[in-house]
């Protein structure tokens, strides 16, 4: 029987958005096969996780890709990449915490993402949408941390998954809005 390698990583990936601290042995239960099977193919916690980066690149890059970040005024752009990420906050929520990732050298995707999303922020501000005073790569910052803390609030039903893009929205944007000189 082969492994497919995709539905591991799918289901390692559901696991540790939920429960970070998972072990092998809870990670190999998850995705249906022997924790044996697990390290053959991943060598260890390090390897998985780190296969869990690339695929949450990749997956970010795809509600990029959706959201169709050049059209459209900034504030509705952002609106539209709020709503393609959140099939990936989950997963993004922890490779956000996972210290692992940001102790040596930061894999070159995650640099690529951050420039095409400070590049919106950086339209918004040219656009006299968004506030001028906060740096592109700080709203780039804020984005994230609001992605990752919806993905945790709408696990332990503080938020309902509904509301994930409104309330993500409502907060990041009621404090980059440009507000009207007095």
């Amino acid at each position: 029987m082969s492994l497919d390698r995709a539905r591991v990583l799918k289901e390692a990936a559901a696991l540790l958005s939920r429960k970070g601290t998972a072990s092998m042995d809870e990670i190999a239960k998850a995705a249906g096969i022997s924790r044996a099977t697990l390290h053959r193919h991943f060598a260890g916690r390090d390897a998985l996780v780190r296969a869990l980066e690339q695929l949450g690149i990749e997956q970010f890059e795809q509600a990029l890709e959706r959201a169709r970040l050049e059209e459209g005024d900034a504030a509705e752009a952002l609106r539209r990449l709020v709503v393609c990420a959140e099939p990936v906050a989950g997963l993004l929520s922890f490779l956000y915490t996972e210290n692992q990732l940001f102790e040596l050298e930061v894999n070159e995707g995650w640099n690529r993402l951050d420039a095409r999303v400070q590049a919106l922020f950086l339209r918004g501000q040219e656009e006299g949408a968004f506030r001028v005073d906060l740096s592109p790569a700080w709203l780039t910052d804020a984005l994230y941390g609001l992605i990752a803390s919806g993905a945790w609030a709408v696990h332990d039903g503080r938020v309902a998954a509904k509301d994930l893009t409104r309330v993500i929205c409502e907060l990041l944007l009621g404090g980059a809005r440009r507000r009207a000189e007095r």
